[in-house]
């Protein structure tokens, strides 16, 4: 893959790690950046993000945090509707909006948005159909459970076989209900219904996961594991340890980042790019 395309954007894949702003416009994220002040906030900070270095910005309305109750379609709408209009016209870079249900894509994508980023890899019937039809970009993930039961006691025979085998899945699905390769986005979902053990298998072997033929996308950003490993119990606080994940992934053909510390990420992202001739 060459390029990752986003209806009327082309996001060029193998020069450097591009950077995903994450954007939370929840009130219980948790990393600790949900929605705080309104839309203008929201807004303001993402347009920092792109100042910083994002190549693109996801916004979400639901949490996904382990434990999260789930949010009405309303509700979520009427939280990411509004921001994705304002960034699709002043933020210069595509909009994702980070969601599972197709009725909620579907008003992002009317509001400005180019890409749906599905934690759930399009399990909502309509979802396929519904970002076929806009051409849009998609990233489909995978998790174990849902947010309310992921986290308990996952359980894998060969986790990094398992998550491939399902992503190749959906890919194919996703194909079959008429979204091209190229629109396509896999992530194995790290911290989605994984421990320890596995998030770390799934990034040691992260590489391998580029034989699916399409963009390839790691969220681990203040991620619980990166909190166990360094001792660090505040999300917010977790910078170094995220920043040695995205180093790890960008040395291994990653393409996409997705992370909430946007300016650091970027400028140590520069060297590790460099350091791996992906860049000059």
């Amino acid at each position: 893959m060459d390029a990752w395309r986003c209806r009327d954007h082309v996001l060029p894949l193998g020069e450097r790690t591009l950077i995903m702003g994450i954007v939370n416009l929840t009130p219980d994220s948790f990393s600790g950046d949900g929605l705080a002040g309104g839309p203008a906030d929201a807004v303001a900070r993402a347009l920092g993000m792109v100042a910083d270095g994002a190549d693109l910005l996801d916004v979400g309305g639901e949490s996904t945090r382990p434990g999260a109750p789930p949010v009405s379609e309303d509700e979520e709408a009427s939280r990411v509707v509004p921001v994705i209009e304002r960034l699709a016209a002043d933020a210069g870079v595509p909009i994702s909006v980070d969601t599972s249900k197709a009725s909620v894509a579907r008003a992002a994508l009317d509001a400005g948005a180019s890409v749906v980023n599905d934690v759930r890899a399009a399990a909502d019937p309509q979802m396929l159909g519904v970002i076929a039809e806009a051409r849009a970009g998609a990233v489909l993930m995978h998790m174990r459970g849902d947010p309310r039961t992921m986290q308990d006691d996952p359980t894998y025979d060969d986790v990094v076989a398992e998550v491939h085998a399902f992503l190749a899945e959906r890919i194919e699905a996703a194909r079959a209900a008429g979204v091209d390769r190229r629109h396509l986005c896999a992530d194995p979902g790290i911290g989605f219904g994984k421990d320890l053990g596995h998030n770390l298998q799934l990034l040691q072997a992260i590489g391998s996961f580029r034989d699916l033929d399409v963009a390839l996308l790691v969220g681990a950003s203040r991620k619980r594991f990166v909190g166990a490993l360094t001792g660090v119990d505040d999300p917010a606080d977790r910078l170094e340890g995220s920043i040695a994940a995205a180093v790890w992934c960008a040395g291994q053909g990653v393409d996409v980042m997705r992370v909430h510390d946007v300016g650091a990420t970027a400028r140590a992202l520069r060297v590790a790019d460099a350091i791996a001739r992906r860049s000059s």
